[in-house]
């Protein structure tokens, strides 16, 4: 992944992070504004992926950000809403981003 495609997925796991946010304080008070800013914010972290997906490929961008998701999504939770994973959630974090990493893990001259 080249230098800008790492941007441009930071800014794209910023919006999904930013959208389960806002989805979990609609799942609190059940405010339809908060819906309708969470479904928004979907629809464009999904189309930033469309760019990831051309230019990484769709297996590279789609594990890569669903592990980012993952991990950063469960770190709002413990320290925004107060929950606590598992130690089983905790382990199937830490197998997901080892699996990401051998996924982009750089292929020598043989690869």
């Amino acid at each position: 992944m080249s230098g800008a495609l790492i941007i441009w997925l930071a800014g794209a796991m910023a919006v999904f992070v930013t959208a389960n946010t806002v989805l979990r304080a609609y799942s609190a008070n059940a405010q339809t504004w908060w819906l309708v800013g969470a479904l928004c914010l979907f629809t464009l972290g999904n189309l930033m992926m469309v760019r990831l997906m051309r230019e990484g490929g769709l297996a590279v961008a789609i594990s890569v950000s669903s592990i980012i998701q993952l991990v950063v999504i469960g770190l709002v939770a413990w320290f925004v809403f107060n929950e606590r994973p598992t130690g089983m959630q905790m382990a199937g974090m830490a197998l997901g981003v080892a699996a990401v990493a051998l996924i982009v893990w750089p292929r020598g001259a043989g690869g």
